[in-house]
């Protein structure tokens, strides 16, 4: 058994699913290939850049909490069809 067999079928146990040796192999091969492909990135001088998890910088656009006027809750309701109690009345959705 070799070694990227053993880890189909560990990864397999955990998944919690079962493969036909077909899948086995098919997917032994994937993980081969995606494994070379790390081995190679690993090759890449990274030396002085920075750790990142994000390319772009993110910067949350928010405007300032301000309490400003609103509507009352009069004029709020004013074109609504049914209203009780200052509340909107809509029709029941869940039965």
């Amino acid at each position: 058994m070799d070694d990227t067999k053993f880890n189909i079928e560990y990864i397999a146990h955990l998944a919690r699913i079962k493969l036909t040796e077909e899948e086995k192999t098919l997917y032994g091969v994937q993980l081969g290939t995606v494994l070379d492909y790390i081995e190679k990135l690993r090759e890449v001088n990274v030396d002085g850049v920075e750790p990142t998890s994000h390319p772009l910088p993110l910067i949350n656009v928010m405007r300032t909490d301000e309490t400003k006027v609103c509507l009352s809750s009069e004029d709020a309701l004013r074109n609504a069809p049914l209203k009780s109690n200052n509340l909107f009345i809509v029709p029941k959705i869940i039965e």
